[in-house]
């Protein structure tokens, strides 16, 4: 991620959303940690399962995957999957390139084009409303379907697009934003993440006396581990509370009536631990997911940019 010192143009804004574009996609990032995902959503929106007791000496984690093999077979490990994919295209596209776009617009104009903290924020919160706002409806889906037969009595959803035609119909526009609040909260995950990200891979550069944009795969692997493994600790409850605002159906009987009610209840019955259920394998599944993310769209958008080099500034008399 670069501070290009001239203006945006449709250049950079095709670069920007073609290398976003395909680390979102990276089929690796989606396809692997996908059980861990099914296991983390589970576990903050029903809290621990019953597990036995060798299981649980084992591993919670292993002894979760057993469990849904057991019960549900190879497709409930990967439930969430198809709108999860469909999310990540138009979710990282979005994202990177406002958060690019802004950062132009933010720099300084003191010739050396410098991003301060304050304003990396403001533009990694402004990319993240954007892209929170748009892939909303989406991510309902994907936590309906990974918490799916939990409960009894509720018909089950056939796929993603049967899923969101229903929420539609029966819950409306509401039903589809479900979890929006605590969702846009969560953007403080985005402005923490992303100036870390920012902030060490300048430090790796001037230690390798590099510029940002020529830092090797590596040490854009480090930068995006480290910040994504503080930012997420740090913002985890916000994800606990959207999970199970968007769990509840209208067919359901509704545990929370907003998110004050979620806040105060989770703390009441479960106490601090209960904001962090499944934090340990929400970073099991995230982080090598940030890596491939991360370093996928710097290496993208790299090749993008030697592929397609800007036009050379006209001579002025």
């Amino acid at each position: 991620m670069t501070n290009d010192s001239h203006p945006p143009n449709s250049r950079s804004l095709l670069c920007n959303a073609g290398a976003g574009a395909a680390a979102g996609t990276s089929i690796i990032s989606c396809l692997l940690p996908s059980p861990t995902y099914v296991i983390k959503t589970r576990l903050q929106v029903h809290g621990l399962p019953k597990l036995g007791n060798a299981t649980i000496r084992r591993s919670l984690i292993v002894g979760s995957l057993e469990q849904i093999f057991q019960k549900e077979g190879l497709r409930g490990m990967y439930r969430g999957l198809a709108p999860t994919v469909l999310a990540l295209l138009p979710n990282w596209a979005v994202y990177f390139t406002m958060y690019e776009q802004l950062k132009d617009c933010l720099c300084s104009n003191d010739g050396k084009h410098q991003l301060s903290v304050g304003a990396n924020m403001l533009a990694a919160s402004g990319a993240g409303a954007a892209t929170t706002c748009f892939t909303n409806p989406l991510w309902v889906v994907k936590t309906r379907l990974q918490t799916q037969g939990m409960r009894a009595g509720v018909v089950p959803y056939r796929g993603t697009f049967s899923a969101l035609r229903r929420i539609a119909h029966e819950e409306g526009i509401r039903g589809l934003y479900s979890g929006l609040v605590p969702a846009l909260a969560g953007i403080s995950h985005v402005a923490i993440q992303f100036p870390t990200y920012e902030k060490i891979k300048c430090y790796l550069a001037n230690q390798d006396n590099t510029p940002m944009d020529k830092l090797g795969a590596r040490d854009v692997a480090v930068a995006s581990s480290v910040s994504k493994i503080f930012a997420s600790t740090l913002t985890y409850p916000h994800e606990v509370v959207r999970s199970r605002l968007q769990e509840q159906g209208h067919h359901s009987e509704k545990r929370y009536s907003g998110v004050v009610d979620c806040i105060r209840k989770v703390f009441q019955q479960e106490g601090f631990a209960g904001f962090y259920r499944g934090c340990a394998t929400n970073l099991l599944r995230t982080t090598p997911a940030a890596v491939i993310t991360f370093t996928s769209f710097e290496m993208v958008h790299r090749f993008l940019v030697n592929l397609f080099p800007s036009d050379p500034q006209p001579h002025t008399l």
